[in-house]
């Protein structure tokens, strides 16, 4: 089937309590990784990419990896823009084929967000391409997304209806306690349990639930939602990595999150160490090897892996991609 949007997935996904898992791409083998393991739990997926996986790899040539995806594997997919730095990226990633972009405007103060995310989806619905817009500011680092901690700010929920309702978005991502990176929190943010692993603050339940009152039956995002698996932060250090107290946001707490109005939980930094953690297992045993086929396939390996624990056990959306298939056909 072709690209889809995401108006269908947050629909469906919002009324069966699951989220829709977005991971971001930046290779051939990530791409397959994800789509293999989805379309095995017949799930629905979005990839997306990032301004630093347009760097990387262009963008025409992450949407036909994205379509090539499309050819073997039957399952809605769409194809997101992941923090969209202006209207320019955005404008051109809808050019290009995206189903769907994120307009970040976080850094601006609530008055310029509203009017600079409107423009995005002015020209986005033209289109027919939905827009996701952010309200919050998340801490942590990834790509060229840079905030300090002490610039962090949670979503305040007075303003998201105001905030919804002039920019016109169709997705809202808010700021609840998640941070990106692989480093999602200082040792002294967190406490320690008996083993001695260190354990994050929990997510602000309190405003989520306060902001689905605001705007009842509206899809919610969460960024920065990786849970640094200690599995493979485990294989990378055994293999010569340096990861120390590397930690992420604890699974029982995103699955809460997605029994809720969350409909896209975000994933980066896990699959970044699952393919890690293949990579270095891979050299660490055949020292002799020299081929990328071989060392990057063992990373696609645990990328497979990753994907299809995350799907089953922590956003729920197995066995749910026939239910969005069939409203995007009635839709058309």
């Amino acid at each position: 089937m072709p690209l889809v949007g995401t108006k269908e997935m947050f629909k469906k996904a919002y009324e069966g309590g699951y989220a829709i898992g977005a991971f971001n791409v930046n290779n051939m083998e990530i791409v397959q990784g994800i789509t293999e393991a989805a379309a095995e739990l017949n799930s629905p997926v979005i990839l997306q990419a990032s301004a630093g996986a347009r760097k990387y790899a262009k963008g025409p040539y992450l949407r036909h990896l994205v379509e090539a995806a499309l050819e073997v594997n039957d399952i809605p997919i769409a194809l997101h823009l992941d923090h969209g730095p202006d209207f320019e990226t955005c404008k051109a990633c809808i050019d290009d084929g995206f189903t769907s972009v994120m307009y970040d405007g976080s850094k601006y103060e609530f008055k310029e967000n509203i009017k600079r995310t409107k423009e995005v989806v002015a020209y986005a619905h033209e289109h027919g391409v939905v827009v996701e817009a952010e309200l919050g500011k998340l801490a942590g680092i990834e790509d060229d997304v840079k905030v300090a901690a002490h610039d962090a700010a949670y979503t305040q929920p007075e303003e998201v209806e105001e905030f919804v309702s002039e920019t016109g978005v169709d997705s809202l991502a808010i700021a609840i306690g998640t941070s990106h990176g692989a480093f999602k929190f200082k040792p002294e943010q967190c406490t320690r349990n008996a083993d001695g692993v260190l354990v994050p603050p929990e997510l602000r339940f309190d405003i989520l639930a306060e902001i689905e009152k605001k705007i009842p039956e509206f899809p919610i995002v969460l960024h920065g939602a990786s849970s640094v698996i200690p599995k493979y932060v485990k294989i990378i250090n055994a293999n010569g990595g340096k990861l120390d107290d590397a930690v992420g946001i604890p699974e029982d707490q995103l699955r809460r999150a997605a029994k809720s109005a969350v409909c896209k939980i975000n994933i980066d930094s896990d699959l970044r160490l699952a393919m890690t953690a293949g990579i270095r297992e891979h050299f660490m045993a055949h020292p002799e090897h020299f081929d990328p086929r071989q060392y990057i396939a063992d990373g696609r390996t645990y990328i497979k892996e990753l994907v299809e624990h995350k799907i089953k056990d922590v956003l729920g959306s197995d066995g749910r991609a026939d239910e969005i298939v069939a409203l995007v056909n009635a839709n058309k």
